[in-house]
């Protein structure tokens, strides 16, 4: 039993102040995200769970302690030896081990039905309590398809990185219990641009040694880096471990990056100094081979703001709940209300839109693949547009309080622009759409179809639908890409709310999102149902 603190001070009453959260249960206090797996045919058991383990008031304070103690840069021991490590404070090896533990980065690929779906609701659950921890297990998830490229090196490696433990020990991966993998592609020349890229590759009997600089090399810790370098045959991708028998790769850590946000993960600038690598995929198809880590990376890019977004409005509703101002309660004045209800329909549909995209993940046919390609591009592109807006808005609903780091809100600040920023800024998101249009088929018939399957159930869907294919019979110019991106996304994300979600959501993001009748700042909107709206926060 917990004892209750003091709330009479000897100078006055804590009055008016909203209780400690306490234990939050992710899963059971989120029927929207119910409602999404059970439509992703996602597992029940392994969420429920994983969200109950993460939204204990222990797990928080862990997070709150892994992003209060950075990570520190170790180059050399006492006697000058090279070691090249980053220390973490505790917490961050806690949540990790929570995290794989659940099966973050395993059940995608158990061959059991939704993982993928699965996968995306950790991803959105996680990204609430803390989201720096993400970095390494998201991109050891993506790293599996890439990894299979080579018999060889899947059967040593992916059975580390989809273990439901983790092992943070330094020892190489045949030691190991569990493993995690990195990447580390951008230069300083080239950034998006990994044609660009100049680091070497040089053939050492069986293995490559590899010698260059990367600009940005995110969880240097990893057991080992999936990276691109210049091998005689053109851009090659390479699988970098970290740790060799009886020795330290060759990869030298320069110094960390001092981010704005994501602040319990450490990201590095690092050189090869002849580091061993092997060779996956075939010489010169580098671009090829590392897209598929890339296309996975981004579906988890298109569910952490929605988690972001849930965990902003989430403090902001508990808020507004349990303070008055001018003698009512917050959340019985009708301006907050429709600020917060115009909120949550960025939410709900960045949630309902990210799990159908995972729902293709898993699927097996040409359709579901072309799908995938196309709708997690898009649903990245809009779902990080509008995270930082939310995140900003509800932190203003606490007031001082909400840029105080007491509270969730500055680190959900820090982090709302990242995932918009990583694994290709909006621009190359933008340009990628139109490319993956233009160039198969398939993917704009089904991305077609899936609009066409609304159209009939709402007559300003309807208009919009038919205005936006008026506009563009065809794609657009360059400069019109985001206009394009953010239109075909929008509908998207209104055809499957009309679909799946009650009429106050989907009419509400209709009429808020797809005709001009309302003002271009958060709550300058009219005609919602608050009351309905509100009640989807759980």
């Amino acid at each position: 039993m917990t004892t209750r603190a003091r709330d009479t001070l000897p100078t006055h009453d804590v009055l008016n102040q909203p209780p400690e959260r306490g234990d939050i249960d992710l899963w059971t206090s989120d029927p929207v995200l119910q409602g999404c797996v059970n439509r992703a045919k996602g597992r029940v058991d392994p969420l429920a769970a994983y969200g109950r383990a993460l939204g204990t008031a222990q797990t928080q304070e862990a997070a709150r302690d892994a992003n209060r103690n950075a990570p520190e840069l170790r180059l050399f021991d006492t006697g000058g030896r090279r070691l090249d490590e980053v220390r973490f404070h505790p917490a961050y090896h806690q949540l990790i081990l929570l995290s794989q533990s659940a099966g973050y980065a395993a059940l995608p690929w158990d061959s059991q039905p939704g993982g993928h779906a699965t996968h995306a609701a950790m991803v959105y659950m996680a990204s609430q309590i803390e989201p720096g921890h993400c970095c390494p297990l998201t991109m050891t998830y993506a790293a599996v398809p890439v990894l299979k490229a080579d018999a060889n090196i899947a059967q040593r490696w992916v059975p580390k990185l989809t273990a439901h433990t983790y092992d943070p020990a330094i020892q190489p991966i045949a030691q190991k219990h569990g493993a995690t993998l990195g990447m580390a592609m951008t230069e300083k020349q080239g950034g998006s641009d990994i044609r660009a890229n100049t680091t070497t590759a040089v053939r050492d009997g069986d293995q490559w040694r590899l010698r260059g600089h990367k600009w940005f090399c995110s969880a240097p810790m990893s057991d080992g880096f999936l990276t691109l370098a210049q091998a005689p045959g053109g851009l090659t991708c390479f699988l970098v471990p970290r740790w060799l028998e009886g020795e330290r790769n060759a990869i030298h850590l320069m110094r960390l990056k001092d981010k704005l946000g994501n602040r319990a993960n450490a990201s590095a600038e690092i050189e090869y100094h002849d580091a061993l690598a092997y060779q996956l995929g075939d010489e010169g198809a580098g671009i090829r081979t590392i897209l598929e880590m890339v296309h996975h990376t981004r579906l988890d890019t298109a569910m952490a703001p929605a988690g972001l977004m849930r965990a902003a409005l989430s403090s902001a509703h508990h808020w507004v709940c349990h303070r008055s101002a001018f003698q009512r309660r917050l959340i019985d004045q009708p301006l907050m209300c429709a600020v917060l209800s115009d909120l949550i329909l960025d939410w709900e549909g960045a949630l309902t839109l990210g799990m159908r995209v995972a729902q293709a993940f898993d699927g097996q046919t040409p359709e579901n693949r072309a799908f995938a390609r196309i709708s997690v591009a898009l649903a990245k592109f809009l779902n990080n547009k509008r995270c930082p807006v939310v995140v900003v808005e509800a932190m203003e609903v606490l007031g001082g309080m909400g840029y105080v780091e007491d509270t969730p809100l500055p680190l959900l600040y820090r982090e709302a622009p990242l995932n918009g920023i990583w694994e290709g800024s909006g621009n190359v998101i933008c340009l990628d759409i139109l490319r993956t249009l233009a160039r198969e088929p398939l993917a704009s018939e089904v991305l077609q179809a899936e609009l066409e399957i609304a159209r009939g159930t709402d007559r300003a869907y309807d208009a919009a639908l038919q205005a936006y294919r008026a506009q563009w019979p065809g794609l657009p110019s360059e400069p019109e890409a985001r206009w394009f991106a953010e239109r075909t996304a929008l509908l998207l994300t209104a055809s499957l709310l009309l679909r799946n979600a009650p009429s106050a959501v989907a009419d509400g993001f209709i009429a808020t999102r797809l005709t001009g009748d309302n003002g271009r700042v958060p709550g300058s909107v009219r005609g919602l149902d608050t009351d309905a709206l509100l009640a989807r926060l759980g």
